[in-house]
Protein backbone atom coordinates (compact mmCIF):
# COMPACT_ATOMS: atom_id res chain seq x y z
CA UNK A 1 0.00 0.00 0.00
CA UNK A 2 1.57 3.30 -1.09
CA UNK A 3 1.25 6.60 0.75
CA UNK A 4 -1.67 7.88 -1.31
CA UNK A 5 -3.66 4.70 -0.66
CA UNK A 6 -2.96 5.05 3.08
CA UNK A 7 -4.39 8.56 3.04
CA UNK A 8 -7.58 7.23 1.48
CA UNK A 9 -7.73 4.40 4.03
CA UNK A 10 -7.22 6.74 6.99
CA UNK A 11 -9.96 9.02 5.67
CA UNK A 12 -12.30 6.05 5.17
CA UNK A 13 -11.69 4.66 8.67
CA UNK A 14 -12.34 8.03 10.30
CA UNK A 15 -15.58 8.55 8.39
CA UNK A 16 -16.90 5.02 8.98
CA UNK A 17 -15.73 4.37 12.58
CA UNK A 18 -15.97 7.98 13.85
CA UNK A 19 -13.29 7.18 16.46
CA UNK A 20 -10.23 5.15 15.45
CA UNK A 21 -7.72 3.90 18.05
CA UNK A 22 -4.10 3.95 16.99
CA UNK A 23 -3.93 0.15 17.18
CA UNK A 24 -6.59 -0.11 14.47
CA UNK A 25 -4.54 2.10 12.14
CA UNK A 26 -1.57 -0.23 12.73
CA UNK A 27 -3.70 -3.27 11.93
CA UNK A 28 -5.39 -1.90 8.81
CA UNK A 29 -2.47 -0.02 7.27
CA UNK A 30 0.21 -2.64 7.95
CA UNK A 31 3.03 -0.11 8.37
CA UNK A 32 5.13 1.06 11.29
CA UNK A 33 3.81 3.32 14.03
CA UNK A 34 6.26 6.03 12.99
CA UNK A 35 4.91 5.94 9.41
CA UNK A 36 1.32 6.30 10.62
CA UNK A 37 2.27 9.27 12.78
CA UNK A 38 3.93 10.92 9.81
CA UNK A 39 0.84 10.28 7.66
CA UNK A 40 -1.48 11.79 10.26
CA UNK A 41 0.79 14.80 10.64
CA UNK A 42 0.90 15.30 6.87
CA UNK A 43 -2.89 15.06 6.58
CA UNK A 44 -3.33 17.67 9.32
CA UNK A 45 -0.59 20.12 8.37
CA UNK A 46 -0.45 19.89 4.59
CA UNK A 47 -3.92 18.75 3.54
CA UNK A 48 -5.72 20.55 6.39
CA UNK A 49 -7.63 17.46 7.52
CA UNK A 50 -9.45 18.30 10.81
CA UNK A 51 -8.10 15.20 12.62
CA UNK A 52 -7.85 15.43 16.43
CA UNK A 53 -7.03 13.04 19.29
CA UNK A 54 -9.96 12.39 21.64
CA UNK A 55 -8.51 11.35 24.99
CA UNK A 56 -11.88 10.35 26.43
CA UNK A 57 -12.83 8.12 23.48
CA UNK A 58 -9.24 6.89 23.16
CA UNK A 59 -8.78 7.43 19.45
CA UNK A 60 -8.49 9.78 16.51
CA UNK A 61 -11.56 11.44 15.03
CA UNK A 62 -12.62 14.36 12.89
CA UNK A 63 -13.15 17.64 14.70
CA UNK A 64 -16.71 17.85 16.02
CA UNK A 65 -17.46 21.23 14.43
CA UNK A 66 -19.54 20.43 11.30
CA UNK A 67 -17.99 23.15 9.13
CA UNK A 68 -14.49 21.77 9.69
CA UNK A 69 -15.22 18.42 7.99
CA UNK A 70 -17.46 20.04 5.37
CA UNK A 71 -14.61 22.30 4.21
CA UNK A 72 -12.09 19.46 4.10
CA UNK A 73 -11.72 17.25 1.07
CA UNK A 74 -8.93 14.77 0.50
CA UNK A 75 -7.43 15.87 -2.83
CA UNK A 76 -6.74 13.55 -5.68
CA UNK A 77 -9.18 10.78 -4.78
CA UNK A 78 -9.62 10.08 -8.47
CA UNK A 79 -5.87 9.88 -9.20
CA UNK A 80 -3.45 7.03 -8.77
CA UNK A 81 0.00 7.86 -7.45
CA UNK A 82 1.55 7.74 -10.94
CA UNK A 83 -1.22 9.88 -12.45
CA UNK A 84 -0.65 12.60 -9.88
CA UNK A 85 2.84 13.12 -11.29
CA UNK A 86 1.22 14.15 -14.59
CA UNK A 87 -0.01 17.23 -12.73
CA UNK A 88 3.54 18.58 -13.01
CA UNK A 89 2.59 19.85 -16.46
CA UNK A 90 -0.46 21.62 -15.06
CA UNK A 91 1.67 23.14 -12.34
CA UNK A 92 4.13 24.30 -14.99
CA UNK A 93 1.33 26.07 -16.90
CA UNK A 94 0.16 27.82 -13.75
CA UNK A 95 3.71 28.87 -12.91
CA UNK A 96 3.77 30.81 -16.18
CA UNK A 97 0.91 33.07 -15.10
CA UNK A 98 1.96 36.43 -13.68
CA UNK A 99 1.60 36.20 -9.89
CA UNK A 100 0.67 39.88 -9.73
CA UNK A 101 -2.15 39.67 -12.27
CA UNK A 102 -5.91 39.69 -11.94
CA UNK A 103 -6.14 35.93 -11.45
CA UNK A 104 -3.46 35.72 -8.77
CA UNK A 105 -5.94 35.14 -5.95
CA UNK A 106 -7.33 32.14 -7.83
CA UNK A 107 -4.08 30.79 -9.23
CA UNK A 108 -2.06 30.75 -6.01
CA UNK A 109 -4.44 28.34 -4.17
CA UNK A 110 -4.31 26.05 -7.21
CA UNK A 111 -0.51 26.07 -7.12
CA UNK A 112 -0.60 25.19 -3.42
CA UNK A 113 -3.09 22.36 -3.96
CA UNK A 114 -1.04 20.93 -6.82
CA UNK A 115 2.02 20.97 -4.58
CA UNK A 116 0.08 18.86 -2.10
CA UNK A 117 -1.01 16.44 -4.80
CA UNK A 118 2.55 16.02 -6.02
CA UNK A 119 3.81 14.88 -2.63
CA UNK A 120 3.14 11.16 -3.01
CA UNK A 121 4.92 7.89 -2.36
CA UNK A 122 6.94 9.46 0.44
CA UNK A 123 8.43 12.12 -1.87
CA UNK A 124 8.29 15.77 -1.03
CA UNK A 125 6.68 17.92 -3.73
CA UNK A 126 9.66 20.28 -3.84
CA UNK A 127 12.01 17.32 -4.31
CA UNK A 128 9.92 16.05 -7.27
CA UNK A 129 9.99 19.47 -8.92
CA UNK A 130 13.79 19.55 -8.60
CA UNK A 131 14.11 16.18 -10.34
CA UNK A 132 11.61 16.77 -13.18
CA UNK A 133 11.90 19.82 -15.40
CA UNK A 134 9.59 21.05 -18.16
CA UNK A 135 11.33 23.36 -20.65
CA UNK A 136 9.44 25.73 -22.94
CA UNK A 137 11.27 27.01 -25.99
CA UNK A 138 10.20 30.08 -27.98
CA UNK A 139 7.32 30.75 -25.60
CA UNK A 140 5.88 34.24 -25.78
CA UNK A 141 4.70 36.11 -22.68
CA UNK A 142 0.95 36.52 -22.19
CA UNK A 143 -0.68 39.69 -20.91
CA UNK A 144 -2.83 38.30 -18.12
CA UNK A 145 -5.31 41.18 -18.14
CA UNK A 146 -6.19 40.47 -21.78
CA UNK A 147 -6.17 36.73 -21.17
CA UNK A 148 -8.70 37.19 -18.37
CA UNK A 149 -11.02 39.29 -20.56
CA UNK A 150 -10.73 36.81 -23.41
CA UNK A 151 -11.55 33.92 -21.08
CA UNK A 152 -14.47 35.79 -19.55
CA UNK A 153 -16.04 36.58 -22.94
CA UNK A 154 -15.43 33.02 -24.11
CA UNK A 155 -17.27 31.43 -21.18
CA UNK A 156 -20.03 34.04 -21.01
CA UNK A 157 -20.54 33.73 -24.78
CA UNK A 158 -20.09 37.46 -25.40
CA UNK A 159 -18.38 39.26 -28.27
CA UNK A 160 -14.97 40.88 -27.89
CA UNK A 161 -13.61 44.11 -29.32
CA UNK A 162 -9.92 43.39 -29.92
CA UNK A 163 -6.99 45.64 -30.64
CA UNK A 164 -4.70 43.17 -32.36
CA UNK A 165 -1.08 43.58 -33.41
CA UNK A 166 -0.32 41.84 -36.70
CA UNK A 167 3.37 41.00 -36.65
CA UNK A 168 3.58 40.41 -40.39
CA UNK A 169 2.57 43.99 -41.26
CA UNK A 170 3.56 45.67 -38.00
CA UNK A 171 0.08 47.17 -37.61
CA UNK A 172 -2.45 47.29 -34.80
CA UNK A 173 -5.99 46.62 -36.05
CA UNK A 174 -9.40 46.61 -34.38
CA UNK A 175 -11.60 43.57 -34.75
CA UNK A 176 -14.98 42.55 -33.33
CA UNK A 177 -14.98 38.80 -32.80
CA UNK A 178 -17.07 36.00 -31.34
CA UNK A 179 -14.66 33.82 -29.28
CA UNK A 180 -15.05 30.08 -29.81
CA UNK A 181 -12.19 28.37 -27.94
CA UNK A 182 -8.75 28.89 -26.44
CA UNK A 183 -5.95 26.65 -27.72
CA UNK A 184 -2.61 26.02 -25.97
CA UNK A 185 -0.20 25.07 -28.74
CA UNK A 186 3.60 24.74 -28.62
CA UNK A 187 3.82 26.77 -25.43
CA UNK A 188 1.63 29.66 -26.61
CA UNK A 189 -2.07 30.56 -26.34
CA UNK A 190 -4.33 31.17 -29.35
CA UNK A 191 -7.94 32.31 -29.57
CA UNK A 192 -10.11 30.70 -32.25
CA UNK A 193 -12.83 33.22 -33.05
CA UNK A 194 -15.35 34.30 -35.70
CA UNK A 195 -14.22 37.64 -37.15
CA UNK A 196 -17.26 39.79 -37.94
CA UNK A 197 -15.25 42.02 -40.29
CA UNK A 198 -13.88 39.18 -42.42
CA UNK A 199 -16.98 36.99 -41.91
CA UNK A 200 -14.88 33.95 -41.20
CA UNK A 201 -12.94 31.99 -38.59
CA UNK A 202 -9.52 33.25 -37.53
CA UNK A 203 -6.87 32.34 -34.96
CA UNK A 204 -5.44 35.17 -32.85
CA UNK A 205 -2.24 34.92 -30.78
CA UNK A 206 -3.27 35.99 -27.29
CA UNK A 207 0.12 37.61 -26.68
CA UNK A 208 -0.49 39.89 -29.71
CA UNK A 209 -3.76 41.23 -28.28
CA UNK A 210 -3.16 44.83 -27.21
CA UNK A 211 -6.66 45.40 -25.85
CA UNK A 212 -9.76 43.27 -25.23
CA UNK A 213 -13.13 44.72 -24.24
CA UNK A 214 -16.09 42.43 -23.50
CA UNK A 215 -19.20 43.62 -25.35
CA UNK A 216 -22.83 43.17 -24.31
CA UNK A 217 -23.83 41.54 -27.60
CA UNK A 218 -24.07 37.77 -27.72
CA UNK A 219 -21.33 35.83 -29.48
CA UNK A 220 -22.03 33.93 -32.65
CA UNK A 221 -21.72 30.19 -32.05
CA UNK A 222 -19.81 27.97 -34.46
CA UNK A 223 -20.13 24.20 -34.21
CA UNK A 224 -17.16 22.15 -33.05
CA UNK A 225 -17.23 20.19 -36.31
CA UNK A 226 -16.93 23.41 -38.30
CA UNK A 227 -14.09 24.63 -36.08
CA UNK A 228 -12.19 21.38 -36.59
CA UNK A 229 -12.83 21.36 -40.34
CA UNK A 230 -11.77 24.99 -40.76
CA UNK A 231 -8.95 25.34 -38.24
CA UNK A 232 -7.88 21.80 -37.42
CA UNK A 233 -7.75 20.09 -40.79
CA UNK A 234 -4.33 21.31 -41.88
CA UNK A 235 -0.86 21.39 -40.38
CA UNK A 236 -0.09 23.74 -37.49
CA UNK A 237 -1.94 26.63 -35.98
CA UNK A 238 -2.48 28.34 -39.37
CA UNK A 239 -5.15 26.37 -41.16
CA UNK A 240 -8.15 26.50 -43.49
CA UNK A 241 -10.50 24.42 -45.59
CA UNK A 242 -8.36 24.27 -48.76
CA UNK A 243 -6.03 21.35 -48.04
CA UNK A 244 -2.93 20.23 -49.92
CA UNK A 245 -0.83 17.19 -49.08
CA UNK A 246 2.90 17.56 -48.54
CA UNK A 247 5.17 14.61 -49.34
CA UNK A 248 8.45 14.70 -47.43
CA UNK A 249 11.28 12.16 -47.70
CA UNK A 250 13.66 11.99 -44.75
CA UNK A 251 17.14 10.51 -44.86
CA UNK A 252 17.75 7.09 -43.35
CA UNK A 253 19.61 8.80 -40.48
CA UNK A 254 16.69 11.09 -39.63
CA UNK A 255 14.07 8.42 -40.32
CA UNK A 256 14.72 6.78 -36.95
CA UNK A 257 13.44 9.92 -35.20
CA UNK A 258 10.73 11.14 -37.59
CA UNK A 259 9.07 7.73 -37.83
CA UNK A 260 8.23 8.01 -34.13
CA UNK A 261 6.93 11.59 -34.35
CA UNK A 262 3.35 12.75 -34.78
CA UNK A 263 3.19 15.81 -37.00
CA UNK A 264 -0.56 15.68 -37.67
CA UNK A 265 -3.45 13.35 -36.64
CA UNK A 266 -4.11 12.47 -40.31
CA UNK A 267 -0.50 11.93 -41.35
CA UNK A 268 0.63 8.93 -43.39
CA UNK A 269 4.12 7.54 -43.03
CA UNK A 270 6.11 4.53 -44.18
CA UNK A 271 9.69 3.32 -44.36
CA UNK A 272 10.99 2.88 -47.89
CA UNK A 273 13.22 0.04 -49.10
CA UNK A 274 16.34 2.23 -49.04
CA UNK A 275 15.79 3.09 -45.35
CA UNK A 276 14.42 6.57 -45.96
CA UNK A 277 11.06 7.63 -44.53
CA UNK A 278 8.14 9.06 -46.51
CA UNK A 279 5.83 11.36 -44.54
CA UNK A 280 2.59 12.75 -45.99
CA UNK A 281 0.76 15.48 -44.08
CA UNK A 282 -2.16 17.81 -44.91
CA UNK A 283 -1.66 21.58 -44.80
CA UNK A 284 -3.46 24.70 -45.94
CA UNK A 285 -1.02 27.42 -44.87
CA UNK A 286 2.64 26.63 -45.45
CA UNK A 287 4.20 29.06 -42.92
CA UNK A 288 4.62 26.71 -39.97
CA UNK A 289 5.28 23.67 -42.15
CA UNK A 290 8.14 25.50 -43.89
CA UNK A 291 9.78 26.26 -40.55
CA UNK A 292 9.61 22.61 -39.51
CA UNK A 293 10.96 21.42 -42.87
CA UNK A 294 13.89 23.83 -42.86
CA UNK A 295 15.02 22.86 -39.38
CA UNK A 296 15.89 19.40 -40.77
CA UNK A 297 18.22 20.94 -43.38
CA UNK A 298 19.64 18.43 -45.89
CA UNK A 299 18.03 15.50 -44.05
CA UNK A 300 14.65 16.12 -45.74
CA UNK A 301 13.50 16.59 -49.34
CA UNK A 302 10.12 17.98 -50.40
CA UNK A 303 8.74 15.70 -53.13
CA UNK A 304 5.37 17.41 -53.61
CA UNK A 305 3.58 19.65 -54.22
CA UNK A 306 5.72 21.72 -56.55
CA UNK A 307 4.57 24.99 -54.96
CA UNK A 308 5.84 23.90 -51.54
CA UNK A 309 9.14 22.75 -53.08
CA UNK A 310 9.54 26.14 -54.77
CA UNK A 311 8.91 27.92 -51.47
CA UNK A 312 11.64 25.88 -49.75
CA UNK A 313 14.09 26.58 -52.57
CA UNK A 314 13.33 30.32 -52.45
CA UNK A 315 13.90 30.49 -48.70
CA UNK A 316 17.15 28.55 -48.96
CA UNK A 317 18.42 30.83 -51.72
CA UNK A 318 17.59 33.89 -49.64
CA UNK A 319 19.41 32.35 -46.68
CA UNK A 320 22.50 31.61 -48.76
CA UNK A 321 22.41 35.19 -50.05
CA UNK A 322 22.74 36.51 -46.52
CA UNK A 323 26.24 35.06 -46.40
CA UNK A 324 27.38 36.44 -49.73
CA UNK A 325 27.43 33.03 -51.40
CA UNK A 326 26.13 33.11 -55.00
CA UNK A 327 23.10 30.86 -55.59
CA UNK A 328 23.66 27.75 -57.71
Amino acid sequence: MDRTERFYKIDQLLRERKVVPFSLFVEKLDVSRATIKRDLEYLRNRLHAPIVWDRIAGGYCFESQPHAVAQYELPGLWFSASEIHALLTMQHLLAGIDSGGLLASHVEPLKTRLGMLLATDGNDGDEIRKRIRVLDMAVRSTELAHFANVGSALLRRKRLLLRYYTRGRGETLEREVSPQRLVYYRGNWYLDAWCHLREGLRSFSVDAIRGARVLDSAARNVSENTLDAELGAGYGIFSGRKISWAKLRFSSRRARWVAAERWHPRQKGRLLDDGTYLLEIPYSDSRELLMDILKHGPEVEVLAPQLLKDEVVSLLQQTVGLYGVPAG
